[in-house]
């Protein structure tokens, strides 16, 4: 959370846009903070994406827009939401239509656990470069709580559920597993 990844893949997109080269975007079809079928970034920056949901064959999907008009990359926001499967299916796009494969996501949910899509690409990718934010100490932040409406950090729940400052914080591991969101007056900036 508060990386820049959607903004590293707007940036991305513009970039092979910006020199006539045709880019598909995909994202959650569950994740629609800024309406269905957006790719948006805190700073400001969006785009229009097409949606997948767990069940969608994305092989097949960039396969038919691939051979109506050639595609230069495809850019996945929200990978964590991801099945397997689509992972696989990523691949294949990347080996058999020799089109670049770009996913940008969060590792682990609040509970420190792997996400299946992100446990599927940390197995699978060709390469893995981490987009880091802070903890409130500095220190590099690679895990997230959830917050409750009183600002109290939640333990238990269903793994997903969309939300943003207004619902989790980045934090360093050891602040993490203290449960230590930091000084009340720094996480109203949050909220």
């Amino acid at each position: 959370m508060n990386a820049g990844k959607s903004t590293v893949l707007l940036q991305a997109s513009h970039n092979y846009r910006e020199r006539g080269m045709r880019t598909m975007l995909l994202t959650a079809l569950l994740d629609d903070r800024i309406g269905a079928g957006k790719i948006g970034s805190r700073i400001g920056l969006e785009a229009e994406a097409e949606t997948f949901n767990t069940n969608d064959d994305l092989f097949e999907r960039v396969d038919v827009v691939h051979a109506d008009t050639p595609l230069n990359c495809v850019l996945v926001d929200e990978a964590q939401f991801l099945s397997e499967k689509q992972v696989w299916q990523l691949c294949r796009i990347a080996d058999r239509l020799g089109i670049p494969v770009m996913c940008y996501g969060l590792r682990t949910d609040f509970q420190g656990k792997l996400f299946p899509g992100s446990a599927s690409l940390l197995a699978l990718a060709d390469n893995l470069r981490e987009i880091r934010t802070i903890c409130w100490c500095g220190r590099k932040a690679t895990m997230v709580v959830r917050l409750d409406e009183e600002a109290r950090v939640l333990a238990e729940g269903d793994q997903v559920s969309i939300g943003g400052e207004e619902s989790y914080v980045s934090l360093c591991r050891r602040h993490w597993e203290e449960k230590n969101v930091g000084p009340k007056n720094q996480l109203k900036l949050f909220l």
